[in-house]
């Protein structure tokens, strides 16, 4: 597997995405090529991206899966310090060079607007491959609740995306602030999820006390 080194704090993301941009400029890029060009920081910034819809309050089913599975996969990679592993047949497949230029531009003026409320700040928390193991393994554990089977509970997957968000953008730009909030934000996912996992067993058992203890946490 391939390698995905945290780059310097002092490249901003829009730059290291225009710069991938650049390179794939004119000619066919492999998949592989294109996960040695965009990093571990590509990897994150695509994975807040599939995070953002369930920033609505209630996601619709089967959508966890569907964009969770590819989330729970770049955190793994996270964990491990390298790219994620896929197939020799799928990494050396072409991709049309015009589309991953357009999607790398978009991704570098979306960075471009936002970036500037991030920077790299207390270093210490995305510094060295084993403090990023240890985010990896909360931006899976963010991405497993994000996925728990809990469709049309308001907050249910909400919760968990923030968290998925804000680690990936603080692993991205390293900023330690962003990457102390998404481990809270994991930690209240974990036991909003875990009590809404708890209700949903209790109700296999005593439905009547479920259905009360559901109108309690959202009444009318």
């Amino acid at each position: 597997m391939t390698s995905a080194r945290i780059r310097n704090p002092e490249t901003r993301l829009s730059v290291a995405l225009a710069a991938t941009a650049a390179a794939v400029r004119g000619h066919t890029v492999t998949l592989r090529e294109l996960l040695a060009l965009v990093g571990e920081q590509g990897l994150l910034v695509f994975c807040a991206i599939l995070a953002s819809p369930f920033l609505l309050p209630v996601s619709l089913p089967m959508m966890s899966t569907a964009l969770g599975l590819p989330m729970l996969l770049i955190g793994v990679a996270v964990m491990l310090n390298r790219v994620p592993w896929l197939p020799d047949r799928l990494l050396s497949h072409a991709l049309p060079a015009a589309t991953v230029q357009q999607v790398l531009e978009r991704s570098t003026r979306w960075a471009e607007r936002l970036e500037h409320l991030f920077r790299p700040r207390l270093l210490g928390l995305t510094a060295t491959p084993a403090v990023n193991a240890l985010n990896g393994v909360l931006l899976c554990l963010a991405v497993s609740l994000l996925m728990a089977p809990l469709p049309l509970v308001p907050f249910a997957n909400t919760l968990p995306a923030i968290a998925v968000i804000l680690l990936c953008i603080g692993m991205a730009e390293r900023d330690g602030v962003l990457v102390l909030a998404g481990y809270a934000v994991t930690l209240l996912s974990a036991a909003y999820v875990g009590a809404l996992l708890a209700l949903v067993i209790r109700a296999g058992m005593h439905p009547e006390a479920a259905l009360e203890a559901l109108r309690r946490l959202w009444p009318g």
